[in-house]
């Protein structure tokens, strides 16, 4: 017998799917709209749905303004916790209001117009999120990139995006200390064919950078003495953001975001899943580079009238693994979202759970986990330590906001580890075959949601509409590829198992393993590689180099690792967690050529595998399996 809850998502889902103009008309509701739209769903242009066509709002407006012209405006908007500096302060509705109209004066008073965009490459300080508001304010496309990237790949994202100004700061700060940011902005401008007219520079005071003449200006200085300005409508169509995410080429893919489906997705998902209404305290320990934290440290949080924690620190060492659950304490924090790395960090560094012991959490209602697989012994050990719900859900950088979750706001079903519960309202997910046919329960095929996505989700990839058909639409034409493996239980709970391509997931940054490869084949001593992503303890995964050397190569293997190890560093960044690699004489391919990537993270994994009937030379896995034991993984043989 299935719970009322159970009864009470599915009939949500089923009015979302079989009624979508009205299910998402009446959430609608929950934003103030400039000007009604035409049509909730318009499917003139499919597969390229559109929401809310002819429909004028303001994201800015919607997040800030309207709460202060609520009487809301005293209200802590963002609470700002930095351990790493010991820097802890509340920022209103009405002083967020007064920092972003500001910051949208000045952008305004240099030519920023509706509709250009705005490279925002920040670390976590209150300042990112001012910036991100005041491009929606008044009509710019920003594109925030993670601080922890190499200038290269914010080179590639500046020639991509093509934007007028970019917003960073002097620098980053982590655990082992200060990052400078500014000569990996100077590097990127340099690496970019396109050059930026202007660049606004927040100094903090760990490290003071050096501006350059006629392009760079103080942000204090160029904030103190601007105009307020108010918000643009916009149609709710209109691109509001645009953020990067792995492609398997190494090509990054611009992920669009619109302005009213945003809006409508985030608000009906902060209530409805998350629990979460004005006035109350909610926490996603993510970064503002990450989807997690352009949906869940800004934009949801605020669309709601909540108060958002923004947090500058690391699960363990800042100053130790008892500083999330004193952070959730003093601030009273409803609802906790952070990645199973997180958890298993802590885990690992009190097993024990002792710097929980004095910590008072009745605040705590949920905990929720997302950004790679919750694996149950996670799940369990995080459940039995806090006696609060542990949710593990499945979203992407693409869908915006979770495609398979627990209702928590409405309705909270039963928990299975090692499931994300069961689709989300608005989504129709189905398990399918090579073929595209839908599989039995309980049977691994490829994830995939029937169209049209609902709002919210990705519109199109930045300048690129048909490498976003190719991507995610053509395999299974009516159907959105997740490029995700799983399977769904006899009672509709999805189950995600791994990726069904080369993008790998390390500690919830998704990374493509071809980047890696590009990379890696830079080193002189480099004739061939292969990057796979391997199962790793604390991080999810981590990448795993094999190289064949170019014949002649006389450089020590300890001097050649150390040397792809700092390439990849310089050239992707510390985020890529890029340790292990080792030279093997050949790789395994198939007679066309196709590396066998797939079966080597089978070997490394311990995971069975058959050997492939295309296989070019059967000895090339031996060779691969005996590397991959010397660097501790590919401890069994599990041949078919």
């Amino acid at each position: 017998m299935k719970s009322g809850n159970y009864q009470l998502h599915q009939q949500m889902h089923q009015a979302s799917v079989s009624q979508p103009e009205q299910f998402w008309a009446d959430a609608a509701q929950a934003l103030t709209w400039d000007k009604p739209w035409d049509r909730v769903l318009d499917e003139s242009n499919m597969p390229l749905y559109t929401w809310f066509a002819g429909g004028e709002l303001n994201t800015c407006y919607n997040a800030v303004d309207r709460h202060v012209e609520a009487g809301r405006g005293e209200q802590v908007a963002i609470q700002y916790v930095s351990p790493v500096t010991e820097t802890e302060y509340g920022i209103t509705y009405n002083e967020l209001q007064a920092q972003v109209s500001r910051l949208a004066g000045y952008m305004d008073s240099i030519g920023v117009k509706k509709g250009d965009r705005v490279i925002i490459y920040m670390p976590m300080v209150p300042e990112t999120a001012y910036a991100m508001l005041a491009c929606a304010r008044i009509g710019a496309i920003h594109s925030v990139v993670f601080g922890g990237f190499a200038g290269n790949e914010l080179a590639s994202r500046i020639d991509d995006a093509k934007p007028k100004l970019i917003l960073s700061a002097s620098c980053g700060i982590e655990p082992s200390g200060v990052v400078a940011y500014k000569p990996l902005l100077d590097d990127a401008i340099a690496l970019s064919s396109h050059k930026v007219e202007q660049c606004i520079i927040l100094n903090r005071s760990q490290l003071q950078a050096e501006l350059t003449p006629n392009r760079d200006v103080d942000w204090q200085s160029a904030v103190a003495d601007a105009p307020d300005i108010g918000c643009l409508s916009v149609a709710a169509t209109d691109p509001l953001y645009i953020l990067y995410t792995s492609g398997t080429t190494g090509q990054p893919k611009g992920v669009v975001r619109d302005n009213g489906g945003h809006g409508v997705a985030l608000a009906w998902s902060m209530q409805h899943i998350y629990g979460i209404n004005a006035g109350d305290a909610f926490w996603a320990a993510s970064d503002v580079g990450w989807v997690v934290g352009h949906s869940y440290i800004v934009y949801g949080p605020l669309l709601v009238g909540a108060t958002t924690l923004m947090f500058e620190g690391k699960p363990v060492g800042t100053p130790d693994p008892g500083i999330f659950w004193r952070t959730i304490a003093k601030y009273q924090v409803k609802s906790f979202f952070t990645a199973p790395t997180a958890i298993r960090a802590i885990k690992r560094d009190d097993p024990d759970g002792d710097f929980l012991k004095d910590v008072d959490l009745t605040c705590l209602k949920t905990l929720f986990l997302a950004g790679e697989r919750c694996d149950p012994d996670t799940l369990h050990w995080a459940e039995e330590r806090l006696n609060k719900p542990v949710i593990d859900h499945w979203w992407q950088t693409e869908t915006g906001w979770p495609v398979a979750a627990n209702l928590m706001g409405t309705a909270p079903v039963e928990v299975k580890a090692g499931s994300p519960a069961l689709p989300v309202p608005g989504y129709q997910v189905e398990v399918v075959d090579e073929m595209g046919d839908r599989v039995a329960a309980n049977t691994s095929g490829n994830v995939v949601i029937k169209l049209p996505l609902p709002p919210g989700t990705l519109t199109t990839l930045w300048r690129n509409e048909q490498r976003y058909l190719e991507s995610y639409l053509s395999m299974y034409p009516g159907y959105y590829l997740s490029g995700d493996a799983g399977y769904m239980d006899d009672d509709g709970y999805l189950y995600i198992m791994s990726r069904i391509d080369d993008i790998i997931n390390v500690a919830g940054h998704r990374l493509s393993t071809g980047r890696f490869e590009e990379v890696l084949c830079q080193h002189d001593a480099v004739a061939e590689v292969a990057v796979i992503g391997v199962e790793d303890k604390l991080k999810g995964q981590v990448p795993l180099g094999l190289v064949v050397l170019k014949k002649g190569v006389t450089l020590s293997d300890e001097a050649l690792y150390k040397e792809l190890i700092s390439l990849v560093r310089e050239h992707i960044g510390p985020v890529a967690s890029f340790r292990l690699v080792s030279a093997v004489q050949k790789l395994p391919k198939t007679r066309s050529g196709k590396i066998l990537r797939g079966t080597m993270r089978k070997i490394a994994d311990n995971q069975e595998y058959k050997v492939p009937a295309t296989i070019e030379d059967p000895q090339t896995l031996e060779l691969v399996r005996n590397a991959l034991t010397r660097m501790g993984y590919a401890d069994a043989l599990l041949v078919k």
